[in-house]
């Protein structure tokens, strides 16, 4: 037995060894073609960056990009968080998450923007640590545990930077980023002022279950969880027609963060294109999100 657990731990740092960034990057031109990515974006001053990152045994580096306004700051700060693909073999495909018309909008708002790409993703890479298991049996409090770890990473970075105001901080996520977001929060990190959710979840699964998430109650316990050590307001941004996670699906996770002390509001826009879960990528959709946005964040960063 002794020896079966020896190579089992072998065989587990052999394939986290394997599946380091350098050579999923090969294997990612092996499953397909990454999109060339547009020149460096010079008027948001785009930088990437390597993100320490606390796994316990050891520290693992993450890959994000940081933007920022003209000036010298200090600019209040947002970490923007991605989602995750249906197919998680198309986690690589996440690059580093350039969504280039939302982060330019949140510059020209006077943001420093930091967007990290977490373990298992884009340009990451990796093993996937926010595998929440089987849809039956979900362990979605594990998965964002994994994703804080991350998001937290991100913002202690973040805050050495001259240019950033520490004390000002927002977390802004989209889909599994919404929920990696809320699981952030619940650390309480220092200088934390409030988190948008944009189409926040996980376990969706629209092919089969329209709207309907994998075991949607274990997701409103999570949250819960989430919510009794959350200490700074949350904007639940949704659409009806999300594919993903249905609004009723959703009115049930907010109400169970309100019921275990979460302060926040929720919103859920009309109908979106033809699934409404995707709405924060679309550039004609930031008119749509952006005065809710201004109006919960303005309050909470304004000095």
């Amino acid at each position: 037995m002794r020896k079966m657990a020896c190579r089992n731990r072998v065989f587990v740092h052999l394939q986290r060894f394997l599946m380091s960034g350098a050579l999923v990057a090969s294997l990612m031109g092996c499953a397909g073609t990454a999109k060339e990515e547009p020149p460096a974006a010079t008027d948001l001053h785009e930088t990437i960056v390597k993100v320490p990152v606390d796994e316990g045994n050891h520290t693992r580096e993450i890959v994000a990009t940081t933007y920022m306004p003209d000036g010298h700051g200090p600019f209040p700060l947002i970490v923007l968080s991605h989602g995750s693909p249906p197919d998680p073999r198309d986690r690589w495909k996440v690059g580093r998450y350039r969504e280039l018309p939302q982060i330019r909008t949140f510059v020209q708002l006077g943001f420093a923007v930091i967007v990290p790409i977490r373990r298992g993703y884009g340009a990451t890479g990796g093993i996937d640590e926010e595998d929440a298991g089987s849809c039956q049996h979900p362990d979605y409090t594990a998965a964002g545990e994994q994703a804080a770890r991350d998001v937290l990473a991100a913002v202690k970075y973040a805050q050495t930077l001259p240019a950033v105001d520490g004390s000002r901080v927002v977390l802004v996520g989209q889909s599994a980023g919404g929920f990696a977001s809320l699981a952030a929060a619940s650390h309480a990190p220092q200088g934390l002022v409030g988190v948008v959710n944009f189409s926040g979840g996980r376990g969706g699964n629209p092919s089969k279950h329209p709207g309907m998430p994998c075991d949607p109650q274990q997701m409103a316990a999570t949250i819960a969880h989430f919510a009794t050590t959350t200490h700074v307001p949350v904007l639940w941004h949704y659409v009806q027609n999300d594919k993903y996670f249905a609004p009723e699906v959703v009115a049930t996770w907010f109400a169970a963060f309100q019921a275990a002390g979460g302060r926040g509001q929720m919103i859920v826009e009309p109908p979106f294109g033809t699934n409404g879960h995707g709405m924060f990528a679309v550039k004609d959709a930031i008119p749509i999100w952006l005065p809710h946005f201004e109006q919960f964040v303005t309050p909470l960063v304004s000095r």
